[in-house]
């Protein structure tokens, strides 16, 4: 039950302390045998980490995001017979009475220290057995578990610290996520303004954020390539499979009425995220890359010819780029460049350059992926509809930082893939204004995209369905339904003021290591971190974070262009997202340190 932290000294495992205690209390008066864990799963929505969830009473646990049935949670007082539920009690004995083995702040008496247990509270099987192992352990100098407030202690505080609840959680009461009037729990450092959000509660509901890598607690902070999920998302998927599976649109039964009303509803979730005037403006697709090529294939095949311009960007990556590079190959048109500055920024003046009359598409990322630079896009837009060009805008990397306004934006295009924004991966979105997807012709070809087919003609429907060939990927629509959901609710607003908050805490941070160059500084960035480290491979400085649990991605990005701009064929790429924290950040910081010192080198 003991392992080593990095100064030598023994820690107790939580995670096996935790198992051996839910096994433990599962021996009390009434229970299961010892050994054999309760299953309150059923009840409680989720038991991350296999580790049992004994909830508390609802009025005990705040619960903003709908985890807890509107019924009683069941706990281990449920599981005592009445007759012993304290000292001399009745089966008629009320329920406080009934609550009195455990302690008035709500915790299990007989894990408490002694002087602390409840008068009356029952002593449990091997109870001092386990107050000697626990007493044996020799614990670092501040306690693993800091204390919780009153306000939402659980009962047994080991179990709900395996599940994420972190020291100094605030009870959000009516504001949800947001702090209101309650001190930060996060020190962005001076001169950086506190936080509107209550980032330790919000990190509870994404179970990975628990996991450990190579026996420490991961930090994720590889978001840019894939956000992490929440529970919310993760339970829409679970309920799909169980209550709402089957093919959609055309059968007379319930499920099929269901797996419609869910795939549609999640459509009109992305119409109302992105502001567009339309459902039928909303393609559903695997991710922003099929997107990409939908429009290069089918607009770009009709509306491309030879001696035509398709302009891009040096910030693109690579699925922004190899599409176009081939439409232009194959119809003997010219693929042109914006440049960026040192800092990574888009050179205006050069761009304007660039138009003119055989510009036909303007192509380019809101963010990139590898810099983190945020363009100007509603300028790049305008320019481009000056000369007479259709915009497609890449917004993988920004729908997650970022409120996107596409009638605000006036782009023609914009495309988005789920897993970037919290959803689910293989689900994605293109967004074109109706009358020029309905121009369009169809990408694939099959069943639900057609009206009517006969050996001598055939009828296509208008879009979106044009556009949606064969059975879709249904589950993970509602998936990403359900996490355009969970990020309303957050607030992208307040998602976009804390990221920037955090972005500039790191990077004032890193910018201190000696030997440490930042690749793309842009005064206008989104959470994207690249750097190079004087002396060491991009992937021995990953491999040397990974064994300290912390997760970055290391290499091209894809976007070799961008990175070759700058002198180097690949970075180290810490990425954040809103559930990240200054700890996140401490954590990587010095890791970095002790790389660049020669402590840490992977072998």
């Amino acid at each position: 039950m003991r392992t080593s932290d990095s100064s030598g000294n023994f820690v107790p495992d939580l995670e096996i302390l935790t198992r051996l205690a839910n096994q433990f209390f599962s021996a009390v008066p009434g229970a299961a045998p010892v050994g054999v864990t309760p299953d309150f799963s059923a009840k409680t929505g989720h038991s991350p980490s296999g580790v049992t969830n004994i909830s508390q009473p609802q009025s005990s646990l705040p619960d903003p995001h709908g985890l807890i049935s509107e019924e009683r949670v069941p706990t281990v007082a449920d599981h005592l017979p009445h007759s012993e539920a304290g000292s001399g009690t009745s089966p008629s004995a009320s329920p406080q009475n009934a609550a009195l083995p455990y302690s008035p702040n709500g915790a299990w008496a007989g894990v408490l220290p002694q002087h602390a247990k409840a008068p009356g509270a029952i002593a449990l099987p091997f109870e001092a057995e386990l107050r000697e192992v626990l007493s044996s352990l020799r614990l670092p100098a501040q306690p693993i578990i800091p204390a919780v407030p009153s306000a939402v202690s659980p009962q047994y505080y080991f179990i709900e610290h395996t599940r994420g609840l972190p020291a100094g959680s605030q009870n959000p009461g009516a504001s949800g996520y947001l702090r209101g009037g309650h001190p930060s729990q996060q020190n962005l450092g001076a001169g950086v303004p506190t936080p509107a959000l209550d980032i330790e509660l919000i990190r509870r509901d994404f179970p990975v954020l628990q996991e450990r890598v190579n026996g420490r607690q991961l930090v994720w902070l590889d978001n840019a390539a894939t956000t992490q999920k929440p529970y919310s998302v993760i339970e829409r998927l679970a309920y799909f499979y169980e209550h709402e599976n089957s093919n959609i649109h055309r059968a007379a039964h319930e499920l099929a009425a269901r797996a419609t009303d869910a795939y549609e509803g999640a459509r009109n979730k992305v119409r109302c995220f992105l502001n567009a005037a339309s459902v039928n403006e909303i393609v559903f697709v695997r991710g922003a890359t099929e997107a990409i090529n939908l429009v290069a294939q089918s607009w770009g095949g009709r509306n491309i010819g030879e001696g035509d311009e398709v302009i891009i960007s040096w910030l693109e990556h690579h699925a922004n780029i190899v599409p176009w590079h081939r439409l232009c190959a194959e119809k003997g048109a010219r693929l042109r460049v914006i440049p960026v500055d040192d800092d990574g920024q888009i050179l205006i003046d050069e761009y304007a350059k660039l138009l003119g009359p055989r510009t036909k598409l303007v192509a380019f990322s809101r963010v990139s992926n590898a810099l983190g630079t945020i363009t100007p896009a509603k300028q790049i837009i305008e320019m481009a509809h000056g000369a007479g060009a259709k915009v497609l805008v890449d917004g993988a990397q920004s729908v997650s930082h970022m409120r996107v306004d596409v009638q605000q934006l006036n782009a023609d295009f914009f495309v988005f893939s789920g897993h970037k924004v919290f959803g689910p991966t293989g689900i994605g979105v293109l967004y074109g204004k109706e009358a020029l997807l309905n121009d369009m012709p169809p990408w694939q070809s099959g069943g639900n995209m057609i009206k009517d087919v006969t050996f001598e003609h055939i009828e296509y429907h208008q879009a979106p369905a044009r556009f949606e060939a064969g059975t879709g990927n249904i589950a993970d629509a509602v998936g990403l339904g359900a996490a355009l959901d969970y990020v309303c609710k957050i607030g992208i607003d307040a998602i976009d003021q804390y990221e920037h908050q955090l972005l500039q805490y790191a990077t004032r941070l890193l910018k201190s290591i000696p030997g440490l160059r930042l690749i793309g500084t842009a005064a206008d960035k989104a959470s994207v971190m690249s750097f190079v480290l004087d002396g060491f491979k991009t992937e021995d400085v990953g491999a040397a974070l990974n064994k300290e649990g912390i997760a970055v991605r290391s290499g091209h990005h894809c976007a070799q262009p961008i990175l070759r701009r700058f002198g180097v064929e690949g970075s180290v790429r810490p990425s954040l997202a809103f559930y990240n924290n200054c700890a996140d950040i401490d954590k990587l910081v010095a890791a970095i340190e002790r790389v660049n010192s020669g402590r840490h080198i992977p072998h």
